[in-house]
């Protein structure tokens, strides 16, 4: 069990890629914060497939672009473990907006859930890692988009590509302190963000023609580079990116 004795605040762990986190790190031995902000009942389902499991685990419910919620969630593992060993970078939001129909609303939105939130969370985290004396590991949830533009969700692609600056910027201030920072970038994994739009054959056709693996991955895909960096086995990586894509940004 990789990550015995390890605890582990996994954000937007309500659904999709991470619930599957907080799950693989509960099969690893972790004990698992599942923080989520639209859906108490799916966090809390999945909190209690854990116990069940005979593994540990609570449900948080915090907006992580709310610096309050934040400290909260941050209090909260602490009270109810004593410690935070690992933080997932998980919750994002998207929207589809043309650029010329931009609005800052959802500039503030995504870049508050996406950006802001990640980067406080992670300051807040690592400051009680730091004092801690043992280190810790940040493991952010990009996407391929960090590096190839997603058409009508340009705020998306760009918070994105945030995170991965993000990414490097905190693992090189964070070192010192034996906290590493990676992220890994997503390609096409079937999430309810978009389930929708993968319904389309015609669409679903166009993009499987991009991926040399020739198909659509399942938030499960992301488990293993999730636990890899999450556990001892990465101790000398840092400031990197992990692409699970299937190949797509080969082309």
């Amino acid at each position: 069990m990789r990550l015995k004795g390890k605890v582990a605040i996994v954000t937007g762990a309500g659904k999709g890629i991470g619930r599957a986190i907080a799950l693989g790190y509960a099969r690893e031995g972790a004990a698992v914060v599942l923080n989520d902000f639209l859906s108490d009942h799916a966090s809390e389902e999945g909190a209690q497939s854990i116990r069940d499991g005979a593994g540990k685990a609570v449900a948080i419910r915090a907006d992580v672009s709310k610096a309050g919620d934040r400290d909260r969630l941050i209090a909260a593992a602490l009270q109810e473990f004593g410690a935070i060993d690992i933080l997932v970078n998980n919750a994002g939001i998207e929207f589809h907006e043309p650029v010329l129909d931009a609005s800052s609303e959802t500039w503030e939105q995504t870049m508050g859930v996406n950006l802001e939130g990640p980067y406080f969370l992670s300051c807040g985290v690592a400051s009680v890692m730091a004092r801690s004396g043992g280190g810790g590991r940040i493991v952010n949830i990009a996407s391929v988009h960090d590096q190839e533009p997603l058409r009508d969700r340009a705020i998306y692609s760009i918070s994105k590509g945030g995170m991965r600056m993000l990414t490097k910027s905190l693992a090189l201030e964070l070192a010192e302190y034996n906290i590493r920072v990676n992220a890994i970038s997503p390609g096409a994994i079937l999430t309810d963000m978009n389930r929708k739009q993968l319904a389309e054959p015609d669409r679903l056709a166009r993009l499987l023609e991009r991926i040399p693996l020739k198909r659509i991955g399942d938030p499960e895909d992301i488990v293993g580079a999730a636990v890899f960096l999450a556990s001892s086995e990465s101790d000398y990586i840092t400031g990197t990116t992990i692409y699970v894509d299937g190949g797509l940004l080969l082309f």
